[in-house]
């Protein structure tokens, strides 16, 4: 259970000049599941815009959208046809514009994906690039002569399995793919593709877009002179794709991708208020992340992976997270995810298996809206969501389906949200929907929470509003951390506002009285006292920006 209680704030402490991302609150929706207004059995931009008063009650700043755009749907949406369109199974343009119309008078931010790493093969731009070697956009995407015997140009392998190169008869060559042999690289070396990706930036924005996530922008560039990676050095870790054998050096991660980058925040700076947000994974996503947000030029913000593959949540994995991003000129802003539409869902991944799914899940949320930077929060991770078991027959993730069954299937995190709880499929659809609800998942629906005050759905309202009334939770800096056993703690202080933040990862009590003195309790979570954190429980409190940090 939480309780909360006020705290007074110095009014003055959160710069009036503080950019509205700074520490924003966004709620990803994955639209195939959030909700379906024409009984296809798949969730639509009409069924996104009937249901923003529930996303905005839950008080944040904004919402980001995954790919709603023309596609074959190979990779359901981030296999791009047209960046300049819907895709009629989720409806029109002028279903997107309605869209972002009740967003902004709802006081919600609409930001959308970009995927500019590489298109769908039914792109009209492959099209005409892959019809010969000089036409206007013969160099629109990376093609590569056969090595003498015939076989690839290198020795890349593709994230969702096998050969990075896929041949192509009609132009005799073979092209670059870093993930389905479906989705050619776009050669963004070429100006005249980075040209035409910024005309589709200033698209959105000139529709009222507030910002954008920016898809697998460290692919988005190869190494010109096609050199073969190295092998990976051993490794404790299971592998499971050739592409874990290698050292991913020269298919991704080229130097020149910031300067890119560059000139989409020129673009995007020319729209006052806008946003934009990186999205980094791989084995040298850290640097990467601040290299792609270093400075006021480039990128506002940067996630990557520490949470969202952690088989675990540990004190030590936090604070190293959290250290990596040090309240300091010229570090980037950073932003975090505990769970996305590529992620097994956290709690069913985090949950010690003697703890309460659901008690873990509050706690779990409580951590989320107390980190330093911009937070993510997944469609259903405010109901506490778990990740839902797909049988064999059911998947539709072709990267489960090429790696079955040694990949974890993603569509157990892209299920349906189950919104009216007695109604057919939890309300979601009239249909039977594209991915089956989760067994369990009608017992958490919005309509039976939003109705129940110890919910987790009204859970993460409160939390939300507490982040967002005080300022050092939404943008004050990190000061004394503790990391003993399963207890993680750390305090938030900005200029007048001092809040220690106190977290029980462990199945077990922890004493905590040591950490408590001279505070004030102002969330418990789980049961949480001034003695001791209960399993999964949490405390915060104000601890006067008297007491030294």
């Amino acid at each position: 259970m939480t309780t909360t209680s006020p705290l007074v704030q110095d009014q003055t402490a959160t710069s009036p000049a503080a950019p509205w991302w700074k520490g924003a609150a966004i709620y990803q929706i994955y639209p195939r599941s959030f909700a379906d207004s024409n009984g296809d059995g798949i969730g639509d931009l009409a069924g996104i815009t009937a249901r923003l008063d529930h996303i905005a009650s839950l008080g944040v700043d904004a919402i980001w959208l995954s790919p709603f755009y023309p596609s074959p749907m190979d990779d359901f949406g981030y296999d791009i046809a047209d960046y300049c369109g819907v895709d009629p199974i989720f409806g029109t343009l002028a279903d997107f514009d309605a869209l972002v119309e009740k967003a902004h008078r709802l006081g919600l931010k609409v930001t959308t994906d970009l995927v500019f790493a590489h298109t769908s093969d039914q792109h009209p731009w492959f099209a005409e690039s892959r019809a010969g070697k000089h036409g206007d956009k013969a160099d629109w995407y990376v093609w590569a002569d056969a090595k003498p015997d015939g076989s690839p140009p290198t020795n890349w392998q593709s994230v969702f399995g096998g050969p990075a190169w896929t041949w192509d008869a009609r132009r005799g060559q073979y092209y670059l793919h870093n993930f389905l042999s479906t989705q050619p690289q776009l050669n963004v070396h070429n100006r005249a593709v980075q040209d035409a990706l910024l005309d589709v930036v200033r698209f959105w924005l000139d529709r009222g877009v507030d910002g954008f996530r920016i898809d697998a922008i460290n692919f988005s560039m190869h190494d010109p002179e096609l050199r073969d990676n190295p092998p990976a050095p051993p490794s404790n870790k299971v592998r499971t794709r050739p592409f874990d054998f290698q050292q991913k050096i020269y298919n991704q991660s080229h130097p020149d991708i910031p300067l890119f980058l560059e000139r989409i925040r020129a673009l995007t700076d020319q729209y006052p208020g806008r946003f934009t947000v990186a999205e980094v994974g791989g084995d040298d996503a850290l640097r990467e992340m601040k290299s792609f947000t270093e400075g006021e030029g480039r990128l506002n913000s940067a996630y990557g992976f520490n949470f969202l593959y952690a088989d675990r949540l540990t004190p030590k994995l936090v604070r190293e997270a959290a250290d990596a991003w040090p309240d300091a000129p010229g570090t980037g802003w950073p932003s975090w995810a505990f769970e996305n539409h590529d992620a097994p869902r956290a709690v069913s991944r985090w949950t010690p298996e003697s703890v309460d799914r659901q008690a873990f899940a509050r706690m779990k949320m409580a951590l989320l809206c107390a980190l330093r930077g911009s937070i993510i929060l997944y469609n259903g991770e405010e109901l506490g969501l778990g990740q839902v078991d797909i049988p064999f027959e059911l998947v539709k993730d072709p990267e489960a389906l090429k790696n079955w069954p040694l990949t974890l299937s993603r569509d157990g995190a892209r299920t349906p949200l189950p919104w009216v709880a007695g109604a057919a499929h939890a309300g979601f659809s009239d249909a039977d929907p594209w991915l089956p609800l989760g067994p369990d998942h009608a017992a958490l629906a919005v309509d039976r929470q939003g109705a129940d005050p110890q919910s987790m759905l009204v859970h993460t309202r409160r939390l939300i509003a507490l982040r967002d009334a005080n300022p050092a939770l939404r943008q004050g800096a990190n000061a004394r951390w503790v990391t003993e056993g399963d207890l993680l703690g750390f305090d938030r202080v900005t200029g007048g506002q001092h809040i220690r933040c106190l977290f029980n990862f462990g199945a077990a009590p922890v004493a905590i009285a040591a950490h408590t003195a001279g505070g004030a309790a102002m969330l418990t979570v789980n049961g949480a006292d001034m003695e001791q954190l209960p399993p999964a429980g949490a405390l915060w409190l104000d601890m006067k920006e008297t007491n030294d940090a």
